[in-house]
């Protein structure tokens, strides 16, 4: 992960023009506009009000954008050009806002993939004066970081995440992560900024999968440092989020498989509509085991989550191994899980392909006939057909079997989950 990426997409000219408005109701005088334009000249003092006017009608207006990092280019020539000219004093604001703290660039803040010790070094670095910010003139990259932005939008991501953790730190995936930001973009700004101020810390995991994740303290202290027990929680995350990704595409799978059965049904097709039956059975058995196994994993973080909210740290560690063992969940198994159940989705994707080349919309269902209509399609079938036999190609009846054999394999996995202690 980058320590800092690009800024988001440029704001229209009408959403600015619009705040720059709201923000000065005299824009449109033409004497206080060429005061307010011209280039700055004698000592600060004389300059000092015109400064500030313009570093907070910078920052009102980025936060009415909802912008933390912004061009310097559209802040010199796009933002507060007024019949095509621009304010003269542009530069040297944003020069005297770098100056005071109020911009940092890119090289000012850490890259949170680099180690504790350089981070440390580096931020004591800061303070003593050995490692300075680079001139604003110096900088040739195209885009500012608003400090005091930053720091509100660092305080309102701890504040959203406070309110779903009762510990006093957190460990959760970086998908989680860029999801409560907008974006990549900004996550990755924030968390340079965070570790920057030692409220957060990287940490990944290599196996066979990639997976990276952050610590972030929800208390007015440092991170504390990164254990064994932040690295299982991190895997037990992202096995819970990749275990509800699998759940959301089997309902969608079901949905699909249940109107189709339905309509095949009101259109005379009983083979057809059995087949459909008999897919949504398999994607119901296969929701049920892998919601056990999600909710097995859910008991074993609320069980470190509680002893973690003690505040000691190798209790915590010692009940959340204990946890782990009485549950019999281990990451190794639960990888192996995961791949049973991508190799059902892989076997069911004929089947899956067929049922979404007839459009929805083409079937007219009441959302509250479907149950009592689905339940008499199956009471039918099973009369009519206890045996039913259908004549479909070679190709698609190996897939059902495989099918049915991967929902079997599947079973006896979950049947034999004995998770050890990482």
């Amino acid at each position: 992960m980058s320590s800092l990426a690009p800024p988001p997409s440029s704001p229209s000219s009408a959403a600015v023009e619009e705040a720059v408005r709201r923000e000065v109701p005299d824009w449109d005088d033409e004497v206080a506009s060429a005061a307010r334009f011209k280039a700055f000249s004698g000592q600060r003092s004389d300059w000092e009000h015109r400064f500030l006017f313009w570093r907070d009608l910078i920052l009102k207006v980025a936060r009415t954008l909802g912008l933390c990092v912004v061009r310097s280019s559209e802040v010199k020539n796009v933002w507060f050009a007024r019949g095509g000219l621009t304010p003269l004093c542009m530069d040297r604001v944003l020069h005297e806002m770098h100056s005071d703290g109020d911009i940092l660039l890119k090289g000012d803040l850490i890259d949170p993939t680099s180690g504790h010790l350089y981070q440390m070094l580096r931020r004591v670095g800061h303070m003593i004066g050995v490692f300075r910010s680079s001139a604003l003139q110096d900088n040739f990259e195209d885009f500012l970081i608003l400090r005091p932005l930053l720091q509100e939008r660092a305080a309102e991501i701890i504040r959203i995440l406070n309110e779903n953790h009762w510990t006093s730190a957190c460990v959760i995936t970086m998908g989680k992560f860029q999801s409560i930001c907008k974006g990549s973009d900004e996550a990755a700004t924030i968390l340079s900024f965070l570790c920057e101020c030692g409220k957060a810390r990287y940490l990944s995991i290599r196996k066979e999968d990639f997976i990276e994740g952050v610590k972030l303290s929800l208390v007015p202290v440092s991170v504390s440092s990164i254990s064994s027990l932040d690295y299982d929680t991190l895997h037990l995350n992202w096995t819970t989020e990749k275990l509800q990704q699998q759940l959301d595409v089997i309902d969608r799978r079901w949905e699909i498989s249940r109107k189709m059965a339905l309509a095949s049904f009101k259109a005379g097709n009983k083979q057809a509509a059995y087949r459909h039956l008999r897919q949504s059975k398999l994607l119901s058995e296969s929701r049920a085991k892998c919601t056990s196994l999600l909710e097995r994993v859910e008991v074993v973080l609320g069980v470190i989550a509680d002893a973690e909210s003690t505040k000691k740290v190798s209790e915590a560690i010692q009940i959340g191994a204990r946890a782990i063992k009485e549950h019999r969940i281990s990451v190794e198994q639960v990888h192996l899980h995961l791949q049973e159940l991508d190799e059902q989705v892989a076997a069911q994707k004929q089947v899956d392909e067929a049922l979404e080349s007839m459009p929805l919309q083409s079937v007219d269902i009441e959302d509250e006939d479907v149950e009592e209509e689905f339940k008499m399609l199956e009471m039918e079938l099973a009369d009519e057909m206890p045996q039913p036999q259908v004549v479909e190609p070679v190709i698609k009846g190996a897939e059902e079997v495989k099918a049915q054999e991967s929902v079997d394999s599947l079973s006896k996995t979950l049947s034999k989950l004995n998770l050890e202690a990482v």
